[in-house]
């Protein structure tokens, strides 16, 4: 009798269990329905979407984060910095669908065809080269003269078209920074940003004492003033090996400071570029930048 009145109470509390759970399952889904009740909801012959209607709310929000200001898509095309966009756009040189656009915030909705000075532009995914450039190439995008450049030595690195940072002579080697961001690279090469590099540069003689003083403390070349940042010898090397750090963008400006003081630079090689080094890369060869050291420059 008492197994049979077990019995009955173990099946009845069974079957309460087992509506709790199914109590607790349906709260779930109906949780998880409610969640996304502006969600397309799909039949089961997956052919019809029913899909709510969305608020003026809804709508508001989509407009606000959509779209890129014109002058971002600009330099995103890797024509110009952004700064330099606006002008460009104030002087009429950008249009939008076949119309003019010279408002200055203006955002390209995605489908928008983008022109510049006539040509269409997209927007192209950044790319950052280093490479160790030799000796008797030129940095140029091509010569007409038909020699080596730099550009034969990153052919293969990025499908985006890419530039120099700057400049190297045909004879000076050492780190060379390439780009599609217009932005970055006009930030490294302008004077304000007081960007470092570090060259070793070979003399054909000693370096006097004297003359090194005179460097470090600044002296007029062509009726400007020259300040270097740090130079000194090279420890362990011949007093006609030298490290030179400067700041300044002037042309052929290391030889320059030498020849001023009757040295002949046989070889010069840039060794730190924006804090960049040559570590793990080979003279002729090219490498990307990490997230960190492109991350590191947008910083500088």
């Amino acid at each position: 009798m008492n197994s049979n009145k077990n019995s009955s109470r173990g099946r009845h509390q069974g079957k309460k269990n087992t509506q709790n759970s199914s109590e607790k399952k349906y709260d779930s889904k109906k949780r998880f329905s409610k969640s996304f009740k502006d969600k397309p909801t799909f039949t089961k012959d997956r052919n019809s979407v029913k899909t709510e209607k969305p608020t003026s709310k809804q709508i508001k929000k989509v407009d606000e984060n959509e779209g890129i200001r014109l002058n971002k898509y600009i330099s995103n095309s890797g024509i110009c910095s952004r700064r330099e966009a606006d002008v460009f756009i104030k002087a009429g040189s950008a249009s939008v669908n076949g119309k003019l656009v010279n408002e200055m915030g203006y955002k390209v909705m995605p489908g928008d065809v983008v022109k510049f000075d006539g040509s269409t532009i997209t927007p192209e995914k950044k790319r950052y080269v280093l490479l160790n450039k030799p000796k008797n190439f030129i940095t140029t995008m091509d010569d007409d003269r038909g020699r080596k450049t730099v550009m034969e030595l990153v052919a293969n690195a990025s499908k985006e078209r890419i530039y120099p940072v700057g400049r190297l002579d045909r004879n000076t080697t050492g780190l060379l920074l390439f780009t599609n961001d217009g932005e970055l690279a006009k930030k490294l090469t302008h004077p304000k940003h007081n960007i470092q590099k570090l060259y070793q540069a070979t003399l054909d003689k000693k370096l006097s004492m004297s003359d090194m003083q005179k460097i470090a403390d600044g002296f007029i070349l062509d009726e400007k003033r020259v300040l270097v940042d740090e130079i000194s010898y090279i420890m362990n090397q011949p007093k006609s090996e030298v490290g030179v750090k400067i700041h300044s963008g002037r042309n052929r400006i290391v030889r320059r400071i030498f020849e001023h003081f009757n040295y002949s630079v046989v070889k010069l090689d840039r060794v730190i570029f924006a804090g960049l080094t040559k570590k793990d890369l080979p003279r002729g060869h090219w490498r990307y930048l990490t997230e960190l050291e492109v991350s590191t420059l947008m910083m500088l």
